[in-house]
């Protein structure tokens, strides 16, 4: 019977792929179309060949097998984002980079959302879900929900990424920041996400501890809120069923405010409250120390979920967006800082009493300097939302060097962190292969990061003081090319913090990879799975 479906389901595929590929008219489409239906039936078979095994896919007391596999991806999809950040930062400073015979597959525009996407959705997006998965078994001591259904979710998202890197190379996207993805991608999403939080919420209800730990709490509030800004972001009306191109029901400036509602919750719910969910669970742990405040987390998730979904409109300052609209957003940005820094308080206070594991713990310390990041970069976002800095920051590089303290300060560091807590726990070893290469990638990523945003933040001050310098008779004094000449230096200096942050992410792999291979097993640990 398993046969004749499999053959039904693949003659339907081909099918179907043959149809796009002959009504497709452009190479992008065509690929895409391809794509999903191959691959959607790969993650279909698949599927329902594990649902219908006699005997669970992983046999331990938790479901590790799926966060395994999290690991591995977490680990391949962030050298791949880095590596396209380090192309793109050269290519900026030296243009002759966007090589002819690449075009226009390999320029800046199309690079460009391929290495934010695989950063923040790829590598982001795999350590929210395999740690999440980890979290919510470990503290509700039951077993993940709904059996194969965890593989669906990791297998589908890896299409989500595929069809969307595809998709930004050879042209296919709806240029919304953080959601060029197009139509039918999304649609492919929201059936992953939706099962994600049936994983996830469903592992919560059939808990056998009364609690709900905070991290958990921190988890389902991205989920939820991430679907919520993922559907009114997307609403769009396909033109054809055989391309890519949409018509979205927003126009003008309200398109530009359903954008950035999304682009800066995106931001705060699956880069910040995602990632605070890892930090309540991992740093307690490899701290060996309980939270500092359990109050304190509470009142800083509330605060932080109520104030941070009205905080987008200070992206349109200065624009055609209504000033008490922008206005608003710059007040809410404010009051953010607070909560904020609720958490990077209660996180850098969990270690009282446990500091002197900073000189001898390369891992907790780069948990503490992840933390540290997030609470530089939640008080520089409130500070650049005030309108008289943002007339000066605004459209600058210091936009960019404030990103990426977060985004590879924060989200890097603690997900560098908890790989390196996971790894030697997943497959059962000893312990890691090498704290000393953890230390290398400490101070690579380090000095990278700070190579990297101070460069940004020099040439972005630099930028807004030359775009406003004004002659005595009120005349521009520099041209735009004079301030992309002026940057040359801090773009190279942009590029050299790129390339350290990549080094320290290979040690990274080669370590995780040696710990697999040459360490050895650990023997008689309950709900751990040891690695054929």
């Amino acid at each position: 019977m398993w046969d004749y479906v499999k053959l039904v389901v693949l003659g339907v595929i081909a099918v179907c792929a043959a149809i796009a590929a002959n009504y497709a008219r452009d190479l992008a489409y065509m690929v895409n179309a391809i794509e999903v239906m191959l691959a959607a039936g790969i993650v279909f078979l698949y599927t329902l060949r594990t649902m219908g095994e006699a005997k669970p896919v992983d046999q331990g007391e938790y479901f590790d097998s799926v966060v395994r596999a999290g690991a591995i991806a977490t680990a391949f999809w962030g050298v791949v984002g880095f590596l396209v950040g380090v192309v793109i930062a050269f290519q900026l400073a030296f243009p002759s980079l966007n090589f002819e015979w690449l075009q226009p597959f390999g320029n800046f525009g199309r690079l460009r959302p391929l290495h934010t996407s695989a950063v923040i959705f790829a590598f982001g997006g795999n350590a929210l879900i395999m740690s999440s998965f980890y979290v919510v078994q470990r503290t509700s001591a039951a077993r993940l929900f709904g059996g194969s259904l965890g593989w669906f979710v990791f297998w589908g998202y890896q299409l989500v990424i595929v069809l969307a890197a595809t998709g930004y190379v050879l042209g296919a996207t709806q240029a919304q920041e953080y959601a060029e993805p197009v139509w039918y991608v999304d649609i492919w999403l929201t059936i992953v996400w939706v099962a994600y939080l049936v994983a996830f919420a469903g592992t919560l209800m059939k808990r056998k501890e009364p609690h709900i730990y905070v991290a958990n709490w921190f988890y389902l509030s991205m989920i939820l809120t991430v679907a919520m800004l993922h559907l009114g972001n997307n609403l769009a009306i396909p033109v054809s069923i055989f391309g890519s191109a949409e018509i979205t029901v927003f126009s003008g400036v309200q398109s530009a405010m359903v954008q950035w509602w999304y682009g800066h919750n995106a931001v705060g719910f699956f880069l910040t409250a995602g990632f605070l969910g890892m930090m309540y669970y991992f740093v307690p742990k490899q701290a060996e120390k309980p939270v500092f405040s359990y109050k304190l987390s509470i009142i800083h998730f509330w605060a932080l979920i109520f104030l941070y979904i009205w905080a987008g409109p200070h992206h349109l300052h200065y624009t055609a967006l209504p000033d008490w609209a922008s206005t608003l957003g710059m007040v809410f940005s404010v009051m953010l800082w607070m909560p904020s820094w609720g958490g990077m308080i209660n996180g850098l206070m969990t270690l009282s009493g446990a500091w002197d594991k900073l000189r001898t713990d390369p891992i907790i310390r780069m948990m503490v300097v992840s933390v540290g990041f997030y609470g530089m970069s939640t008080f520089e976002g409130p500070m650049m939302s005030i309108k008289a800095v943002n007339s000066l920051s605004h459209y600058t590089d210091w936009t960019i060097g404030h990103v990426h303290s977060g985004a590879l300060g924060w989200n890097g560091m603690i997900t560098f962190g908890v790989l390196y807590f996971l790894v030697p726990r997943l497959w059962n070893r000893e312990g890691l292969y090498s704290l000393k290469l953890v230390s290398w990638h400490f101070w690579l990523a380090t000095i990278g990061i700070v190579l990297y945003a101070s460069s940004m933040w020099v040439t972005g001050i630099m930028e807004g003081l030359m775009w406003r310098e004004v002659d005595a008779n009120g005349f521009l004094v520099n041209a735009f090319a004079d301030t992309v000449a002026a940057k040359f230096p801090m773009y190279v200096v942009r590029g050299l913090g790129g390339v350290m942050f990549l080094t320290g992410a290979l040690i990274m792999c080669y370590n995780l990879w040696m710990t697999v291979r040459a360490q050895p097993a650990k023997a008689g640990v309950a709900g751990v799975v040891p690695a054929e």
